[in-house]
């Protein structure tokens, strides 16, 4: 059987756990890995017996890849991307894609320009119940939609954000929950419920001891008039995952691992127009929602990139639509530090200056070694 083989580029915590998975999808084989501390790039070529390298370029270069799988932090994700994409090796990007909307613009415009496939490591994309929420929606059972909620609150330590010197830090990651626990969240939020056009947002420090935000809420305005809520934090437990639309012929509930949807067949605001009665609702039935059997996770998202090579099959994550995600991030960012509602799409420029003014003050946290450490609960 033909094998992609891929590289991964940065072999922390998520690279060494995508080299684990690798080993188990018969379409593809971990052939090369890199990483910027020699010592672990040496120790993970030894345990998978694979060339290792220092330098990106090197790896991306060699002929021992198809593909590859970029781990690094944020900030790093274009210049690798875009460098892979520019020698014709297809790319999957961790997420965010890009830490700014115009990191996010390159990578987007080295895609549609080399013609060379790219993704995101979006794989909450995959999963059975965000499969269906996505077939009510394209096929247009909600209707015209009306109101967005997304609630993602969910709890990190102090340890967590101690184990490395970069996290949590405007050098580092460029963010806080909004570009680290929350990409996954406005992903699925974007992707269903589409980009508002602007967005006025409340940023804070609640619980933690970094440079940057644990808790972020916002309003939502739309193009269309619909409104939207989002809140995200990393400062409760247990956590709450809601996501919730709102039409004029549908509404969509996801909480947690369970998925609802209510049909009104005569439509909200026509029922209004027509309807004689005072106290009448429209009608709704609430339809039983059919969940299609599919492989989730990181290994949808790696084996669905070595099909898509080696038999055309669409991609689930593709990388040109993670700037959606990104505009949420910069936009919710800079209208909670500002205090001022911005609109969607962010200025670029503006964005690119306000961020370059908070890395000037950045300090690196002094936490000891870093901690690189595969999450296994938040995947």
């Amino acid at each position: 059987m033909t094998k992609i083989r891929y590289g991964i580029v940065g072999t922390g915590g998520m690279g060494s756990g995508h080299a684990r998975t690798m080993q188990s999808i018969e379409e593809c084989s971990l052939t090369a890995v890199c990483d910027i501390v020699p010592e672990v790039a040496e120790a993970v070529g030894e345990e998978y017996n694979v060339p290792f390298f220092t330098d990106y370029h090197d790896l991306i270069d060699s002929d021992l890849v198809d593909a590859v799988m970029v781990a690094t932090p944020h900030y790093f994700h274009p210049e690798i991307c875009i460098y892979a994409m520019e020698r014709g090796k297809p790319v999957i990007s961790e997420k965010p894609i890009a830490v700014t909307v115009s990191g996010a613009d390159a990578m987007v415009e080295a895609a549609q320009r080399t013609g060379v496939p790219f993704a995101v490591m979006h794989q909450s994309r995959s999963e059975p119940i965000w499969q269906a929420a996505w077939d009510l929606v394209k096929s247009g059972r909600l209707g015209e939609l009306y109101r967005t909620m997304l609630v993602y609150a969910d709890f990190r330590s102090q340890a967590y954000y101690n184990s490395a010197g970069w996290r949590a830090t405007w050098d580092g990651e460029g963010g806080g929950v909004l570009i680290n626990q929350s990409p996954h969240s406005l992903d699925r939020f974007t992707w269903l419920g589409g980009l508002p056009n602007r967005v006025t947002a409340f940023n804070a420090t609640r619980n933690h001891r970094i440079e940057v935000e644990d808790v972020a809420a916002a309003m939502l305005e739309y193009p269309n008039g619909a409104v939207g809520y989002v809140y995200c934090s990393t400062t409760e437990s247990p956590g709450t995952d809601i996501l919730e639309l709102s039409g004029e012929r549908g509404k969509l509930q996801v909480v947690g691992k369970q998925i609802r949807f209510w049909e009104l067949p005569e439509g909200v605001k026509h029922f209004s127009d027509v309807s004689p009665e005072m106290w009448q609702r429209p009608p709704c039935n609430e339809v039983p929602v059919e969940l299609p059997e599919c492989e989730s996770g990181h290994i949808a998202i790696l084996r669905n990139m070595a099909r898509h090579l080696l038999h055309g099959e669409p991609l689930i994550a593709p990388g040109v639509e993670g700037i959606k995600t990104v505009e949420m991030i910069n936009a919710m960012i800079l209208s909670g530090r500002t205090g001022e509602p911005v609109n969607v799409p962010v200025d670029r420029a503006r964005y690119d200056a306000f961020l370059a003014k908070l890395r000037a003050t950045s300090v690196r946290k002094d936490s000891g070694p870093d901690r690189r450490i595969t999450d296994n609960v938040h995947h």
